[in-house]
């Protein structure tokens, strides 16, 4: 089974099974079910907002760039080490149609449970992979310096019918390995 892996080195971030795997041992979504089965303690300090997208977010999102959505910002741990900044942002129609995604604990599965339960299924994923400099808060927060490569992960999900019902931007600290597998059938 793809898993994930943590240790002083850093993270590994298995692509292939982390979405169907987000309620596993009653986890709070991936990234919780992940550091778990890993063998350490997964953290997260989130803030829940309703404010506007950044522009290119809001492109992605099909809004006007001025258009309210929701926001969680989240700082996540494995332990006590900052692993990565976490912002995503649900358009106000998925808000309306599963209120708990605006809540600070989203439940067994987390965000993406909640949509499924409210019917907007996120049915496909596409993680947009780049590499960024560190802003001033990004380096203080990730213990680099400002400046410095980061690897970001923007993540859209999706329905069947194609409406998109989630972007988050990850930004991940040091020493992370992205893993993916790709059928060739």
């Amino acid at each position: 089974m793809p898993s994930n892996i943590v240790n002083a080195e850093g993270m590994t971030r298995d692509a292939r099974s982390r979405y169907r795997q987000r309620a596993e041992g009653g986890a709070h979504g991936a990234f919780e079910a992940e550091t778990k089965r890993a063998g350490q303690a997964p953290r997260a300090e989130v803030e829940v907002e309703r404010s506007s997208a950044p522009g290119e977010i809001a492109t992605i999102l099909g809004v006007e760039a001025a258009a309210d959505v929701v926001v969680r910002k989240r700082r996540m741990y494995a332990g006590n080490r900052l692993v990565q900044l976490a912002d995503t942002y649900i358009p106000a129609f998925v808000a309306e149609a599963a209120p708990a995604v605006a809540e600070l604990d989203t439940g067994e599965g987390g965000i993406i449970s909640r949509m499924a339960e409210a019917g907007l299924t996120q049915s496909s994923a596409v993680e947009d992979v780049t590499q960024v400099r560190a802003s001033a808060e990004q380096a203080a927060a990730l213990g680099v310096n400002e400046g410095e490569s980061l690897l970001t992960i923007t993540h859209t999900g999706q329905t069947d019918d194609g409406k998109i019902v989630e972007v988050t931007r990850h930004v991940l600290g040091p020493g992370w390995t992205l893993r993916y597998g790709v059928p060739l059938d």
